[in-house]
């Protein structure tokens, strides 16, 4: 259903049994997949590819200009990934010339009011809360939770399954699986119940907390740990995801509670 009182220019490709409410606009270099419901008032900016199945609420803004000064209007994207949810207020900008287009995965929801600044990269079934705000070229894993009110500085990456806790300031990178809080920002253990929620065995909870005990609750600095990991844990993905993790970090990793 196209409401009469929207604009959509002709130029705009939107596929099958697509969905736009009242007031809302859309733009000319816009696709919209299958089955995506646009709500009354929602914004679809130029450079939007948005997937199939997924839900604009009123008053979000997909795809606007980079708050960014070096950003010169060149052409680039904000893409979301099938059935994804932005919820009211919240805004995707669109990419730079730095990496080109910022990217939402598949199954996130966006919640009201957070905002993805330009050139992020956000995994799949992700959720960042009410208030969030990301700022430019964040990077962010698979099945991450950002809770309410966090504020992550640019170029920060967050691993997967991390759960933050809310009003965090993420300052530098976050190891993947574990939880952080308090401020500065901190580990404060590994987070159990999401991975279990995940189908995470226990056998591969308990490697991974042995692996987090040797960076966080040894006497080791992390180059020493990371050695240790190494020699003493058997290759696997996850021990090999948090050692590229954090070896490839260039901001460094939170620490452990003082």
């Amino acid at each position: 259903m196209i409401s009469k009182s929207a604009f959509i220019h002709p130029d705009a490709k939107l596929g099958e049994n697509v969905t736009v409410e009242p007031f809302a606009y859309i733009a000319g270099n816009v696709t919209i997949g299958d089955g995506t419901w646009i709500g009354p008032n929602a914004t679809v900016m130029d450079g939007a590819r948005i997937g199939k199945n997924c839900r604009i609420f009123p008053s979000a803004v997909v795809s606007g200009i980079p708050q960014d000064l070096k950003f010169k209007g060149e052409e680039t994207t904000a893409e979301l990934g099938d059935r994804t949810t932005v919820r009211e207020g919240a805004t995707v900008n669109r990419g730079t010339a730095a990496i080109g287009k910022t990217v939402v995965g598949e199954n996130c929801l966006l919640m009201a009011y957070s905002h993805i600044g330009h050139d992020c990269a956000i995994g799949n079934n992700c959720i960042i809360g009410n208030t969030t705000g990301l700022a430019g070229e964040v990077k962010v894993d698979d099945w991450a939770i950002l809770s309410a009110g966090t504020m992550v500085h640019q170029f920060t990456h967050i691993g997967a399954h991390v759960m933050i806790g809310g009003g965090a300031k993420v300052r530098i990178d976050v190891p993947p699986f574990i939880k952080a809080d308090r401020d500065p920002l901190c580990y404060l253990g590994l987070n159990i119940v999401g991975l279990t929620r995940r189908g995470f065995e226990k056998e591969r909870i308990d490697e991974i907390h042995n692996i987090f005990r040797a960076i966080y609750q040894s006497k080791m600095n992390v180059s020493q740990a990371l050695e240790f990991i190494e020699k003493e844990f058997k290759p696997a993905p996850d021990r090999d995801y948090i050692l590229e993790f954090i070896r490839k970090s260039e901001r460094g990793i939170i620490r452990g509670p003082r």
